[in-house]
């Protein structure tokens, strides 16, 4: 059956539009399990070792600083998404809050960040599959793996949240499994002995490649924390969303504390970070290699094909919502607003469609079309953290003067923190025009974003013209 809107009618309110349709499928245990492993990603187990290569043992110093600006992030998107669920989370908060273009950037760009990151995804994934069985095709894995997805993000929304719980615990176990035998090791009872601080105090000291790489390990680490945004998104499928995401808030900084700065700190304490291999094959590969566990990169392959699958799985799934809401607001074409047994399909196709699409650019044009695609929504997360800011600002005053019942999770210290995490994000997009690469990836995304903030405004002003 059809939920889009009649022709010239407009939403009073956001929230309330995006919402019709929609099945509260998922269970506590589901938005728990999504909120705990959706810190642990595939960037955690294999992309770390760049940031450890560039900023040294200071790599913990780097995540534990761009953790405290991930953690003030969720706080504001818990606030305002406990005060008002929707599947839309920060788009539908911009747009209520800033004004109908802050809505369209914001939710379109969040939208095609996810696509993309479907695409590198199941590529990567699918890489895994063809070192172990050598002499099948890339594209096989590929097409499986995004039919798969797709075709269970089709079927019910529980579907979504029994595959995530359990990636989720298979990563849980994963990463504190390895946290155990790491500080074992760091005590010496289990591999060759306790280093002690030989690691952390030699080959060049702490900070080894000074500012600079500190700088390189913050953006790595900040880059890193991506998935965190997906539990807002989901939440407004679930029967209690106030207290799961209020719970699912509550609980974000011991998870950041213990999974990404607790990892980096017995990683640069167990080996020298200037050791080539921690690059190569990865840090938590050649930890496990100290230690003596057997097979370890096999162990850590499959660790880090299920972080992947996750990953393709909660993207397709948040891409899908972020359409749906985006297209139900009257902010894209009409037909992606169908719903049927509860689930947005045409948004899930049209989402699925895409990510595929991008995997055959990284395949026919990986160094000029798909390039330019992962550039464009590079700093994609920043420019949706400074949206995130910017509409927890107004929404909590409007909150506190119409509705103060409603602030159920409150951001700390408002609103001295949601300004100094602004002036955090502003500082880390500044931080980026300290390398080439990184101002390529810069300009392309603030482009992309001003001519989606362009867009916007037009369709801003045909709604006020229309009213």
């Amino acid at each position: 059956m059809s939920v889009a809107a009649p022709p010239g009618t407009e939403p009073k309110s956001p929230a309330q539009a995006e919402q019709q349709g929609l099945t509260q499928g998922l269970e506590p245990r589901h938005l728990s399990m999504i909120a705990l492993g959706g810190v642990i990603g595939a960037g955690l187990f294999v992309g770390s070792g760049a940031g450890i290569a560039a900023a040294g043992p200071a790599i913990v110093l780097a995540f534990a600083v761009s953790g405290v600006l991930v953690m003030l992030i969720m706080r504001m998107l818990g606030e305002m998404s406990a005060a008002r669920p929707a599947s839309g989370s920060f788009s539908v908060h911009a747009e209520k809050e800033i004004g109908v273009w802050a809505g369209f950037a914001s939710g379109w760009m969040f939208w095609l960040l996810l696509c993309v990151g479907v695409s590198v995804e199941a590529t990567g994934a699918a890489g895994i599959m063809t070192n172990w069985l050598p002499g099948t095709p890339t594209w096989l894995w590929v097409a499986l793996f995004m039919a798969f997805f797709c075709g269970s993000n089709l079927a019910a929304v529980k579907n979504f949240g029994e595959f995530e719980f359990w990636f989720a615990a298979i990563k849980v176990a994963a990463i504190v499994g390895f946290l155990v035998l790491a500080v074992l090791a760091v005590l010496g009872v289990v591999g060759s002995g306790a280093p002690g601080f030989a690691n952390l105090t030699g080959h060049g000291g702490f900070l080894p490649n000074g500012a600079s790489g500190l700088v390189t390990g913050l953006l790595a680490s900040v880059f890193a924390y991506g998935g965190l945004e997906t539990v807002t998104i989901a939440a407004a499928e679930s029967a209690d969303p106030v207290r799961s995401v209020g719970r699912a808030v509550r609980t974000a900084m011991w998870r950041i504390a213990l999974f990404y700065v607790g990892s980096m700190a017995v990683i640069v304490t167990l080996l020298p970070w200037n050791d080539p291999k921690v690059t190569r094959n990865g840090p938590y590969v050649e930890v496990l290699n100290l230690i003596g566990v057997p097979a370890a990169a096999q162990v850590m392959n499959v660790v880090v094909l299920i972080a992947l699958l996750s990953a393709m799985n909660a993207n397709i799934y948040g891409s899908s919502r972020m359409a749906y809401s985006l297209v139900r607001r009257g902010l894209g074409p009409k037909a992606v607003a169908r719903v049927s047994g509860g689930v947005p399909r045409v948004a899930v196709l049209a989402s699925s469609a895409f990510g595929f699409f991008a995997v055959l650019l990284n395949f026919w044009w990986p160094t000029t079309v798909f390039q330019w695609l992962l550039n464009a929504t590079g700093a994609a997360v920043l420019v949706v953290w400074a949206f995130v800011c910017v509409a927890q600002l107004r929404m909590r005053r409007r909150l506190e003067r119409e509705a103060p019942e409603r602030i159920s999770v409150r951001m700390w210290g408002f609103p001295y923190l949601t300004w100094a995490t602004l002036a955090g994000v502003v500082g880390v997009l500044a931080l980026m025009t300290t390398s080439h690469d990184n101002r390529v990836q810069l300009a392309c995304t603030l482009g992309f974003a001003l001519a989606l903030s362009a867009a916007g405004l037009v369709r801003q002003r045909r709604r006020r013209g229309s009213a």
